[in-house]
């Protein structure tokens, strides 16, 4: 085998889910589906919360911006695998490969730290809640955010830049629906050693070290709920992190799964299975999570929907 590098002209196969024809237009319709839901469901909460002055505080802000993401991480995967099922062809250049890399890096580090960032704020008002509009004030909330961004398109932008020194040869079959960058660095003729070292760094350190953020807060949380004279007030408190807890356990436990097993065990059938449920499913469950189970977020909804003008 070659090890020349053909990055100019390469374009790379995404394999998908199945290569069975006949499950073609049945991966379409459920793919279409899932992406029109997790779009017009996101949608509405950003909607709801911008139109409706109650939810103008620090945790819909959050919540409207995790939205707005989960939009822009469906949008990076989801169109381009229902073009390929559509035209029936599994290509994707190699610009375009390593622009989807990118922007995929971008959104699931952005939705990390956004759920970090609402752990503490959760934190913050169950903890402190005398404190809490002092310290959760307009500017640090927008610092937060413009951090959680500039932090999320360096590391991707870090990962791109390696990537584009890879060399690759003849087999550029990629065991995936989208162009992913562990299934992109098994593909590599060149040596990627340091790809790899900085990719699970990278993911130890931003996703473990965020996940470990979150897991002390409720711990903290939790302490602080224990110590309530009120079961009233305890279950009030609590009801509101139980959303944010659901969405913390679906990304992470999804996420982490094929980011660590991907060198592993998992094979390569299961694998793009196991990516769609954080790149496809997660972001749709998103807009479920935190309007069914919030009663704001329903009123919110609800004033919104009543707003429309019905034609009969």
């Amino acid at each position: 085998m070659e090890s020349e590098n053909q990055t100019g002209l390469a374009e790379f196969l995404l394999l998908g889910l199945s290569e069975n024809p006949e499950l073609q237009l049945l991966l379409f319709g459920m793919f279409l589906t899932i992406y029109l839901i997790t779009v017009a469901g996101n949608l509405l909460i950003i909607l709801a919360i911008s139109s409706d002055s109650q939810l103008h505080t620090p945790m819909y802000f959050f919540l409207s911006n995790l939205s707005f993401t989960d939009i822009c991480f469906s949008t990076t995967v989801v169109p381009k695998m229902l073009v390929n099922i559509q035209t029936q062809r599994r290509s994707i250049s190699y610009t375009g490969c390593l622009t989807q890399i990118c922007l995929v890096l971008v959104f699931a580090c952005l939705e990390n730290c956004l759920l970090a960032v609402m752990a503490y704020d959760r934190y913050v008002a169950i903890c402190h809640p005398l404190r809490y509009t002092i310290i959760m004030n307009p500017h640090l909330c927008g610092l937060l955010i413009l951090l959680s961004l500039f932090v999320s398109i360096m590391i991707a932008l870090l990962h791109s830049l390696m990537a584009l020194h890879l060399s690759f040869c003849t087999d550029l079959e990629i065991c995936q629906f989208f162009c992913e960058l562990p299934q992109l660095l098994k593909l590599a003729c060149s040596d990627t050693l340091f790809n790899n070292i900085l990719l699970y760094f990278m993911t130890s350190i931003l996703g473990g070290g965020l996940f470990l953020g979150i897991i002390f807060s409720y711990m903290q949380i939790v302490s602080s709920l224990l110590k309530m004279p009120s079961t009233g007030g305890m279950y009030k408190a609590f009801s509101t992190c139980g959303s944010h807890l659901s969405v913390v356990s679906l990304f992470y436990g999804t996420g982490f799964g094929v980011y660590l097993s991907s060198a592993t065990t998992l094979s390569s059938r299961k694998s793009p299975v196991a990516s769609v449920m954080y790149t496809v499913v997660t972001p749709m469950l998103n807009s479920f999570i935190y309007s069914l189970r919030n009663k704001d977020m329903m009123g919110a909804l609800r004033k919104l929907i009543s707003r429309i003008p019905s034609f009969h």
